[in-house]
């Protein structure tokens, strides 16, 4: 059952494995809605979002508009006549008036087992507030924030050690897949939409760069799930005698000390204490520098046990 007058809209690389499942399927993709280009690396040049490339490549038209409450988008989706609007990580809200637009509604996959972890990041705060189980949802998009209805869910199991990084690779393509049963069963009319459960719900909002700094006086495993919630952005970091060090890798230890002090710096061990625990660090980076596995890191940087991270620049103590 395929042939739907489908627009996609999505933004960021998660999005690209339904984008080209929809194309797989012979639908009607009419077009592709992503974000302006922005500036990026120190360069600061345009790049076109990941989306944009994807759909370029097969010469789908791409709208980018700065706005998708602006009138003149608005009549543009309504000329094209779209059977369904197909969202996938877009990064702006949609207004009624485009909601209303396609007879099969605005579907939305979403990155979490909905109504948990509504909002923009939702598999970092998973893996950050130690979850061990998330999932995707699809849903028909009201006005606000992913609290339409609910069509299908499904679960996967995350493993205490895996990064946001390999989370986000394997929920992009179960989405994608969770995305086409899904139109399936709209087509066939099996999928009864269910209202969610607000007083289940939670909020992960959008990173910022001051959630990745270490607190040492926090137990070793709850440090070791913001280093793998937050590898790809911001990354955690803690300092050194002034200097930043960002932590990408970690596992957790039994050692116990201060928590912030070095208990071992050698033959490729590199371990501080914690409020209850001990995190061993496997890669780090400091600034301009290139990331190392700590046995290179040590070889380059020597650190005395009994030294301290700090969560500050200035080697003072701010924890509590």
């Amino acid at each position: 059952m395929t042939g739907w007058r489908v627009i996609f809209m999505g933004t960021p690389e998660f999005a690209c494995p339904t984008l080209q499942l929809i194309m797989d399927r012979g639908e009607q993709l009419l077009a592709v809605v992503t974000q302006p280009d922005r500036p990026k690396g120190r360069g600061q040049k345009l790049m076109p979002p990941p989306v944009k490339e994807l759909a370029l490549r097969h010469g789908i038209p791409v709208h980018q508009p700065l706005k998708v409450r602006d009138p003149a988008f608005i009549e543009s989706i309504l000329r094209l006549k779209p059977d369904v609007i197909v969202v996938v990580a877009f990064g702006q809200i949609l207004p009624k008036t485009l909601l209303e637009i396609p007879p099969h509604g605005c579907i939305n996959v979403h990155a979490s087992l909905l109504p948990r972890y509504r909002g923009a990041a939702p598999l970092n705060w998973c893996i950050i507030n130690g979850e061990s189980e998330t999932g995707v949802t699809t849903m028909l998009m009201d006005a606000g924030l992913d609290t339409g209805p609910m069509l299908l869910r499904r679960s996967t199991p995350i493993d205490e050690n895996e990064n946001i990084a390999a989370l986000h690779d394997r929920m992009s393509v179960m989405g994608a897949e969770l995305l086409a049963e899904t139109l399936d069963g709209i087509k066939s009319a099996s999928i009864p939409p269910r209202e969610q459960d607000n007083a289940l719900s939670c909020y992960a909002p959008m990173l910022k760069k001051e959630d990745g700094l270490i607190v040492w006086s926090r137990d070793a495993r709850a440090i070791h799930n913001q280093v793998r919630g937050m590898s790809v952005w911001p990354g955690a970091y803690t300092f050194m005698d002034g200097q930043m060090l960002k932590i990408y890798r970690t596992r957790v230890g039994r050692g116990i000390g201060q928590p912030g002090t070095v208990l071992q710096a050698a033959k490729g061990t590199f371990e501080i204490a914690c409020l209850t625990g001990s995190l061993i660090i496997e890669e780090l980076q400091t600034a301009g520098k290139k990331r190392l596995d700590s046995a290179s890191f040590l070889a380059g940087y020597p650190i005395s046990e009994g030294s301290r991270l700090d969560s500050q620049t200035d080697g003072g103590d701010k924890q509590q």
